[in-house]
């Protein structure tokens, strides 16, 4: 693609990059077959060639309007195009530097810069949204249709937070809303590891990986988030880097995951973050990539295990996961060596519409996606639903009556159960 930018950008480290993007792309349209809301809408500027044109006219100097902001805004950033797209166009990091120079060249509605305020101050802030979570689970009894559905009742914490210390460490970051949603996932990942001899710990001053401010029109509030996490591992990781060094930052949400592993590129041209932050991205790891490189240990430890041969599983893999960081078939083989059935879902690929704070500032495309997403998982009628975002997590069981959880609930269940037997014998 032949590109002019305007210089308003052109000698900027933002519009170097999205030149070389641009000029990656051969107009071939193969990503539309792989595009949720070009499936869904039909029009070439809800697709990614679409909106490929829309950012090169704008970079350009062209004028920018509302309707340009809106097809930018109905992508959900799943990155399937990427995993479909021949020249390795990087469409994702390209859309969040469009959407930054849209931002500054078009003024929202009041409704909708005052929703994303919202979004952007509570959702993060995770000593706030306890507070108003809380408060929402109070009154959920009296709370009836979808409000109360977006409401989950407290969930029983039922199992502990192992104690015993072993001499490999590995952190795992909280997150902002996933402690108070489903606070079983990391003290479920923390079991699974202390059963193959690895101690799980939290940095308290990290939270939010940044990643929804960044998408919120609030970059430089994403940015940090991402310097506040980087700054609360960095102290532990020089603190143990004698005694226990720290071999990973463990991630349980997939779409925390995805932004984490970027640290490195987003800070890059950050002179007192830029070293660490790479070296950070270098530390992250999904769940899953950890137990895949234990997997003869937890062979070991499953062998004896089959109590849930006879369970149907449908797992959803979030965009993040098989998209943003790559990571296919993965989880699916760690569930496969459990003994459950994992049921075939048509167009795997697809996103589920959760997103982010899509959900909440697209409904009416997220519904339709969830919808569809759902029809899919369910064809097969399995027992439960797995998958490995909260986002996901709390979409998909918005929509249907089957419990969701996260895949690693899943495994320490089955891991404790069989302890437990073999502790009667």
């Amino acid at each position: 693609m032949q590109t002019n930018l305007a210089d308003f950008i052109k000698h900027t480290p933002d519009g170097q990059e999205a030149d070389a993007i641009l000029r990656s792309c051969v107009h071939c349209g193969f990503c539309l077959a792989t595009c949720p809301t070009y499936q869904l809408l039909g029009d070439e500027l809800d697709s990614p060639r679409g909106r490929i044109y829309l950012m090169k006219q704008v970079l350009e100097g062209q004028p920018v309007t509302q309707k340009t902001q809106q097809h930018l805004d109905r992508c959900l950033t799943c990155r399937a195009c990427e995993t479909t797209c021949p020249s390795g166009v990087r469409y994702g990091r390209l859309i969040d530097i469009g959407r930054g120079v849209i931002h500054k060249k078009v003024t929202r509605s009041t409704r909708e810069r005052s929703m994303r305020y919202l979004l952007n101050k509570i959702l993060p802030n995770r000593y706030l949204f306890t507070s108003l979570f809380k408060i929402g689970q109070f009154f959920r009894p009296l709370i009836s249709g979808k409000l109360k559905k977006s409401i989950p009742a407290k969930i029983p914490n039922s199992r502990k937070w192992p104690t015993k210390k072993h001499q490999r460490t590995m952190l795992v970051l909280d997150g902002c809303v996933q402690p108070e949603f489903s606070p079983n996932i990391n003290i479920a990942t923390a079991r699974v590891l202390d059963k193959l001899g690895i101690s799980l710990i939290t940095a308290e001053k990290a939270g939010c990986c940044g990643a929804l401010s960044y998408h919120l029109d609030a970059q430089q509030d994403g940015l940090n988030y991402m310097r506040r996490n980087i700054d609360a591992w960095w102290s532990l990781i020089e603190e143990k880097k004698n005694t226990e060094p720290i071999e990973a930052i463990v991630i349980t949400a997939s779409g925390c995951g995805v932004t984490v592993k970027d640290y490195g590129h987003l800070l890059h041209h950050d002179p007192d973050y830029a070293e660490k932050a790479k070296q950070i991205s270098a530390l992250v790891k999904d769940i899953s990539e950890i137990l895949a490189a234990e997997t003869v240990n937890l062979a070991t430890l499953l062998e004896e295990t089959g109590q849930y041969d006879k369970t149907k599983l449908a797992f959803h893999s979030p965009c993040t996961l098989q998209h943003g960081m790559q990571i296919r078939g993965v989880v699916e083989k760690i569930l496969g060596m459990t003994g459950f059935t994992l049921c075939a879902v048509k167009d795997a690929h697809l996103c589920c519409g959760s997103a982010g704070t899509y959900s909440i500032l697209q409904p009416i495309l997220s519904q339709q996606l969830l919808k569809e997403k759902l029809i899919n998982l369910t064809a097969e009628k399995p027992d439960q639903l797995v998958t490995a975002n909260i986002g996901c997590l709390m979409h998909l069981q918005s929509g249907t009556s089957l419990p969701v959880r996260h895949w690693i609930e899943i495994l320490d269940e089955i891991l404790s159960n069989h302890s437990t037997t073999q502790d009667h014998k």
